[in-house]
């Protein structure tokens, strides 16, 4: 019989990751609406438990318990197909993500991070793009006009910024010289950050992240003034909520990944003296994944305050900024840092 203990730790962590982005996602849409009511100077959801904690759980099962349509006309597998691919494609992205270093419990070595690829940064990419599938193939099967231009706007918009996106990303390889994520949280150890060495990269991945999450300014696949609500028209149930939890999640794992990328991940201000007065890596280890959740929920209030705050592009515009800004400003990013590498020591930018 096949010894299963070496996978314990893994599978521990599977599940605790599925509970943990589950939760986020539940309640960063009762923390959107307490944010979007501070700003517009209202209370915003308070009735349903203390401050109005419970609520999130209310519209779960508000959302399971809604009547379930599929439109006559629809193709049924495809309209359920949809937003299963968009859900299952937003939960695998944060296999490859070190949200922590290892964690001795009881002689057993946890490593807060469930597998480390060395092409952990391509994995991400290439399953963020499978996601786009579940958009496209759920606005197409509702047979729905409205629909089919909220999938294919969404289609476009989302192709056009991983473009953006993955120049950004080549800027940052030429420094780290590794797609494991794991590495290159290792080589910001402490405060060595990447920000400080790729600023014009990371304005570029943050707003490529808005575009990819369909966040305001760049909501146009959904823009109810024009597509009375885009792609997902059709859609009732948890068939809906599983397109709205899609973004949620997209939204914290972009956030986990910016993290990742330019802030460190787990790593902190003074962690090295930490590990000398307390002789604890364990504590370390901890203190360092309440940094990087710490960092997360930062980014993911900052997707909220700019929703609030800036008013939709229109559609021309939000392509011409993705075509004629962002990917030539990558490009220049990708030679300049190209230079600086040639000219002086990588180890100087953080390798």
């Amino acid at each position: 019989m096949m010894d299963l203990t070496p996978f314990i730790p893994s599978m521990v962590l599977i599940l605790a990751l599925f509970a943990l982005t589950m939760l986020i996602a539940l309640y960063t849409t009762f923390a959107e609406r307490k944010v979007a009511a501070f700003m517009q100077d209202r209370i915003g959801p308070n009735r349903f438990g203390p401050g109005g904690m419970f609520q999130p759980l209310a519209d779960g099962v508000k959302m399971f318990l809604k009547e379930e349509i599929i439109p006559v006309a629809s193709n049924k597998f495809l309209f359920i197909l949809g937003p299963s691919i968009a859900m299952v494609a937003a939960l695998m992205t944060g296999v490859v993500i070190p949200w922590g270093d290892e964690l001795t419990l009881f002689g057993v070595t946890f490593p807060l991070q469930i597998t480390d690829l060395n092409f952990g940064l391509l994995y991400i990419f290439a399953v963020v793009s499978i996601g786009v599938y579940g958009i496209m193939i759920g606005g197409w099967a509702s047979n729905n006009k409205f629909s089919l231009l909220g999938a294919i706007r969404a289609s476009s918009q989302v192709i056009s910024y991983e473009i953006g996106m993955g120049l950004s990303i080549i800027a940052l390889l030429l420094i780290t010289g590794s797609l494991s994520m794991k590495e290159i949280v290792e080589q910001q150890h402490g405060f060595n950050w990447n920000i400080w060495y790729q600023p014009i990269g990371f304005l570029i991945f943050i707003t490529c992240a808005f575009a990819e999450c369909n966040r305001l300014p760049f909501d146009l696949p959904e823009c109810e003034t024009e597509l009375i609500g885009g792609y997902h028209t059709e859609y009732s149930s948890m068939k809906l909520g599983f397109f709205l939890f899609a973004e949620y999640i997209n939204m914290f794992i972009s956030s986990a990944v910016m993290s990742t990328l330019y802030f460190g991940g787990y790593n902190f201000p003074f962690m090295d003296q930490l590990l000398e007065l307390t002789q604890s890596q364990n504590l370390v280890t901890l203190v360092g994944t309440a940094f990087f959740f710490g960092k997360i929920f930062f980014f993911i209030f900052f997707f909220m305050w700019i929703r609030w705050t800036i008013p939709r592009f229109r559609y021309d515009q939000l392509m011409n900024l993705g075509w004629k800004v962002l990917i030539p400003l990558a490009l220049l990013n990708i030679l300049l840092t190209g230079i600086g590498v040639a000219l002086f020591n990588p180890s100087s930018f953080g390798n």
